[in-house]
């Protein structure tokens, strides 16, 4: 066996891993103790991603060669890596001198690695001569980069993670950190253990399990940031609280700010935002003072931030905002303290860093910048780079679908899922004349769209670098050599490149090592100058944070500590942004505020968390979550349909109750794609997941889309027929299967398909409509879900539209067990024979009884309830009756609780959900 160490592909934390491996075969991987971002930890995503690399799973979901469709439709067909890229470079030459190069278009990922990044980067501006190259880090950190430019003078990150350990206040905003970012919240567990008189206060209108170890929570209503962030500095200054000195010292423009916030009393700031006059007053004295409150003691005060801020119309001024409040109040530039946004990420950083957005040059170079735009010429040896504004995520779709951009690049992203007003990125998708598409897998619903599809490498067989959300740059190693004809991103891009344009100068890599010196090399002098590391640096001492010139020793933890920015007098900007609400605000036709957001063990559209049946323990199936009296007021029960509908189109998906979930607000998570969440509407569109409800308004300075709110209706869906099916299947076949399933979805108005499952894999088919389908359609799925065998059980009654089918595993000594099932007509029996078949309970008792209507079981038998701890497989069931027999305090019930059933010992990314059932169990009297 062979250790690697590496870096994890999932969020921007960071995290340091070690891949363990046996030949070409990945079999293990554990947190890199010596990292700095993680020391050792993993959660539940991380620890798993040995086994989305399995060999079973490559075969069923990864891209291995390159594929061609003849005609749009049509089956793609094996073709060779000459072939594909002769072809790539004829089409878009073509379109080039026909149109030119704007016609093209670049659409990349905060997933790419920092070498990856820079080819492309080069390609699209300094081969091709266009800007029309953004990444999907548009939709996740433009409006982050947006502030810190504003303010700060600079993309850059003041705080690092040990800065956690040393604040007196935490105010998290606009980030469910316990989920998005949970190793990192580990670290805020364990630094609040350590330091008790620590405050946390969490803004977000969702009572997140972040939001609920708050010691003061503001469940603001969507949108409104800026009012709240301004109200806090109103307060601020009504009650003396800024620090005069520092603004007159470090900053500009503070009266403008002032003159803005005057009217931005704690009255109308708790009327537009839905929060108690007493808790602004009470947050405004934390942020300034820390813990003490004390007038006289300037404690250090830390902002996490994350998506909550940054998808929205007013993204820009909802960073900015929060920036204003650290500057008004000395809190930056010293330990514990500072504005610190949350990278979405992987490498989101790091592409921000060689100029991966359409108005970026390398090296946080702007491209209106004349002397910027010289800079890079001269570094590419080029007389001069475009200076026309290229296209951002959302124009260079809306472009495709006017017909301007006719040929588009995507790589390593999944814009079919991702992009918001999914009407339109599909539309621009089958109009472009010619799309390629650069993945690993194949299961992406944008592969559905490409005319060519090329094989890239990932997780596991990459070489080198990202930058995680403090500004450090680790390094990613491959373990295993890459499978099939996949080639690396930087390659591919290299070898269009030659072919585009034979004979040209600018792509002379042989290696990611020289991509990166490149890189390396225009950072000079630069804020993120990284002149004094190296390749060999990070090998013998491991990650450095940036910048890290020539001539030291190691980078810098925090920036700003002297109190110079880097702007054109050294200050730093305060930005007076007014309040606006969000682009699409209720009203009587649309009167449910839709917000999105993560789940705790799904990564974006699931392309790898997607493949295990584990990391859907926690949350099995899609769900649109409202408030208990608007369920009540709906008459809905929990599960039942019910359509979703935004001005921009409408899904259908089950009903869930939930407290978390403010009245007049809906929730649906952004990872319920078309590739698990489907259907066809009554005009018989397919439909395409939560994206196809939301809007695609996007903030004027960030140009980053309002993913996070969207008016939407919220209707009874009248399906009278419904369907389940769920099987066992062999783990040579799951995921194939469950691809073949999704061609099956469009048939009904509603479909989901997602997989179950812990040592082994099953998969759960879900479907209604209004009358019973073809019978043929029934046979189609039942075949696929291995119900077509001798041994299967069945009943009909096709008048009734009714029809069951069971098959049992019988294994010698033991008791027999269902292996599969479908439900179709009335699907009430799903309460006890869900549990029966995915719980693995005796089933031999049953027999005929099997096909027995009704939610009630013929047989007694205690499910084991929902997962909560997805590490070792513990539910909330075993959890509560363990509880019942614990005592004393919180945290010596949870002390009890973590002996006897280990829950939370492993990633702790179950500890906050812990907290809650702990809270909502009477302790046992002593």
């Amino acid at each position: 066996m062979t250790e690697t160490r590496s870096t994890c592909p999932y969020c921007g934390v960071g995290c340091g891993v070690v891949i363990e491996a046996e030949g070409a075969r990945i079999t293990g991987v554990r947190g890199d103790p010596e990292h700095p971002a993680n020391f050792g930890r993993l959660c539940s995503k991380g620890q798993t991603l040995h086994l989305t690399a399995a060999p079973l799973v490559q075969q069923q979901t990864r891209l291995l060669h390159p594929m061609r469709r003849a005609t749009r439709g049509a089956a793609p067909e094996r073709t060779d890596w000459d072939s594909a890229l002769g072809l790539a470079a004829q089409r878009f030459g073509d379109t080039i001198a026909a149109h030119g190069p704007d016609a093209v278009g670049f659409y990349v990922s905060g997933q790419l690695l920092t070498e990856d990044y820079y080819v492309f980067n080069k390609l699209a501006k300094g081969l091709i001569g266009t800007n029309n190259i953004d990444t999907n880090s548009r939709l996740c950190m433009s409006s982050a980069v947006a502030g810190y430019k504003l303010t700060l003078g600079a993309d850059a990150p003041p705080a690092c993670y040990d800065d956690v350990n040393h604040a007196d206040c935490l105010f998290i905003v606009g980030s469910n950190a316990a989920w998005a970012h949970p190793v990192l919240f580990r670290r805020i567990e364990d630094a609040r253990r350590a330091r008790p008189g620590m405050k946390l206060i969490v803004a977000d209108p969702r009572r997140t399990d972040t939001a609920d170890l708050a010691d003061l929570y503001l469940p603001l209503q969507p949108g409104t940031d800026v009012m709240l962030f301004h109200g806090l500095l109103h307060i601020m200054l009504r009650e003396g609280w800024t620090d005069t000195g520092y603004i007159e010292r470090h900053t500009a423009g503070f009266d403008a700010l002032e003159a803005l916030v005057r009217e931005h009393t704690p009255d109308r700031v708790a009327q537009v935002c839905g929060l108690k006059p007493e808790d602004l007053v009470t947050a405004a004295r934390w942020f300034a003072h820390g813990a003490s409150g004390d007038p006289g003691k300037r404690a250090a005060t830390l902002s996490l931030y994350c998506q909550g801020l940054n998808q929205s119309s007013s993204g820009t001024a909802k960073n900015a905002s929060l920036i204003n409040l650290h500057l008004a109040t000395g809190q930056i530039g010293k330990p514990g303290a500072g504005p610190f946004s949350l990278t979405g990420q992987p490498n989101a950083m790091g592409g921000r860093e060689v100029g991966g957005l359409a108005n970026l040059l390398s090296a946080h170079r702007d491209l209106a910048n004349p002397q910027h735009r010289a800079e890079v010429a001269a570094l590419w040896g080029l007389p001069s780079v475009p200076d026309k504004p290229g296209l951002t995520a959302v124009e260079l779709f809306e472009a495709a679908a006017d017909g301007a951009v006719k040929a588009l690049w995507i790589a390593c992203t999944n814009p079919a899922q991702s992009m918001p007003d999914q009407r339109t990125v599909r539309r621009a998708l089958q109009r472009a004349e010619f799309v390629v598409v650069q993945e690993a897998f194949a299961t992406p619903a944008t592969c559905d769209f490409a005319d060519l599809l090329l094989p890239a490498t990932t997780w596991g067989e990459k070489e080198g670098t990202v930058t995680n959300s403090e500004r450090r740059i680790s390094r990613v190693r491959a373990a295993v050599p890459a499978p099939g004809e996949a080639r690396h991103d930087w390659r591919i891009a290299v070898d269009f490149a030659n072919r585009l344009r034979p004979g040209n100068a600018l792509f002379p890599y042989t290696t990611p090592e020289a991509v990166w010196l490149e890189h390396r090399a225009s950072t000079r002098g630069r804020d993120l100058d990284i002149s004094g590391l190296s390749y060999a640096l990070l090998e013998q001492q491991g990650p450095q944070q940036w910048p890290l010139p020539e001539g030291e020793a190691t980078g810098r933890a925090r920036l700003y500590e002297d109190g110079r920015f880097p702007t054109p007098d050294g200050r730093a900007r305060f930005a007076a942004l007014p309040y606006r609400p969000p682009a699409e605000p209720r009203e009587s036709r649309f009167p449910f505020a839709l917000t999105t957001g993560r789940l705790r063990d799904q990564w974006h559209g699931m392309s790898r968390t997607g493949t295990l049946g584990r990391l859907f323990g926690h949350v099995a199936e899609p769900a649109v979550q409202l408030h208990p009296q608007d369920m009540a007021r709906l008459a809905l029960a929990d599960g039942e349909l019910v359509h979703v509908t935004s001005k921009r189109g409408s899904i259908v998906l089950p009903a869930q109750a939930s407290e978390q979930i403010a009245p007049a607000q809906a929730f649906i998570a952004m990872h319920w794609g078309g590739e698990v969440l489907s259907g066809r509407s009554s005009s018989g569109e397919p439909l395409a997941g939560v994206n196809a409800l939301t809007t695609s308004a996007f903030c004027p300075g960030s140009k980053q889309p309002e993913l996070k709110h969207a008016a939407v209706q919220v209707l009874k869906a009248e399906l009278p027929w419904s369907l389940l099916a769920l099987a066992w299947l062999p783990d040579g076949r799951v995921l194939a299967a469950q691809r073949e399933l999704r061609a099956l979805m469009a048939d009904f108005p509603f479909a989901s398909c997602v997989p179950f499952g812990r040592e082994r894999t099953g998969v759960l088919f879900r479907a209604a409509a209004h009358e019973p389908p073809d019978p043929a359609l029934l046979d189609r799925l039942e075949a696929l879900m291995g119900l077509d065998t001798p041994d299967t059980q069945r009943y009909a009654d096709r008048r009734q539209g009714q029809r069951r089918a069971a098959r049992l595993q019988r294994t010698p000594g033991q008791a027999a067990r269902l292996d599969a099932l479908l439900l179709a007509g009335d699907t009430r029996a799903q309460a006890w024979l869900k549990p029966l078949l995915q719980d693995g309970l005796p089933a031999e008792a049953y027999a005929r009884r099997l096909f027995m209507p009704g939610a009630r079981a013929p047989v007694d038998e205690a499910p084991r309830g929902k997962q909560v701890c997805t590490c070792l497989n513990v539910s909330d069931t075993a959890i509560r009756e363990c509880l019942a027999r614990c005592e004393g305090s919180e945290e010596q019930r949870l002390a009890q609780l973590q002996g006897a059933l280990r829950c939370g010992t492993q990633c702790g990314s179950c500890v906050p959900e812990l907290h809650r059932l702990l809270r909502e169990a009477a302790p046992v009297p002593a």
